[in-house]
């Protein structure tokens, strides 16, 4: 590693770190030196590292374990994939949202509880339509009634990813509130709830390719044209 200037410290501490991860100095699993070692290499101070550690933990690239020390946990870069898929179309971006809606409602028809299916038609109410004015906070009701279908999936998995590409997810919210593509109204929204409660896969699964049928007859028009 290069010994740093003392402009932004931290910063080119957390870069420094980074790039040894990125390089696969540290592959994925391997623990980090710890505090005094990485201060000494990088000729900062050891509160200046607990900062960059702290900032490449809430990027995602290391993990702490209390007691044991800090580990790396990927080597990617989620920034870059999260940038390479808002570059994507429009119409991509609906498609891989469909495919994350049609699984976390197809698994919610089987794991449902009462309070899921209550829980839902409340965020539906307080989502309400949108009728001009902030767009933002609407976006924001609305964002929450989705995450809630993919939590009603009980799959982490699909949670941690709808987490992972929210931007993407509210630009296509946002696409669908301007003058491109439909909202989908609050009957729609009510459908897929309710295909939830049949308890029955298939019907869940159709309620949400019905929801996103007339955006992307809208978006096939657009290319058209």
């Amino acid at each position: 590693m290069q010994t740093l200037s003392k402009a932004s410290l931290a910063e080119s501490a957390t870069q420094s770190i980074r790039a040894e991860i990125v390089s696969g100095r540290w592959s994925v699993g391997a623990k980090l030196p710890n505090e005094a070692n990485l201060s000494a290499t990088l000729s900062v101070s050891r509160g200046t590292v607990r900062e960059a550690v702290r900032v490449l933990v809430a990027q995602g690239f290391l993990e702490t374990r209390q007691g044991s020390g800090t580990y790396v946990l990927s080597s990617t870069d989620p920034s870059k994939t999260l940038d390479m898929a808002r570059r994507t179309s429009l119409r991509d971006q609906f498609e891989a949202r469909c495919a994350l809606d049609v699984e976390a409602a197809r698994l919610a028809a089987l794991r449902h509880t009462p309070k899921v299916i209550a829980d839902l038609r409340r965020l539906l109410a307080e989502r309400g339509n949108y009728e001009g004015g902030e767009k933002a906070e609407f976006i924001t009701r609305d964002l929450a009634f989705h995450k809630a279908v993919i939590a009603a999936s009980g799959n982490r998995a699909l949670m941690e990813i709808y987490d992972f590409f929210s931007a993407t997810i509210t630009e296509t919210i946002e696409a669908t509130i301007s003058a491109e593509v439909p909202e989908p109204d609050m009957q729609a929204h009510a459908d897929i709830i309710d295909a939830i409660e049949t308890g029955n896969a298939d019907n869940a699964s159709a309620a949400v390719r019905r929801f996103m049928a007339p955006v992307f007859s809208a978006l096939d028009k657009l290319l058209l044209s």
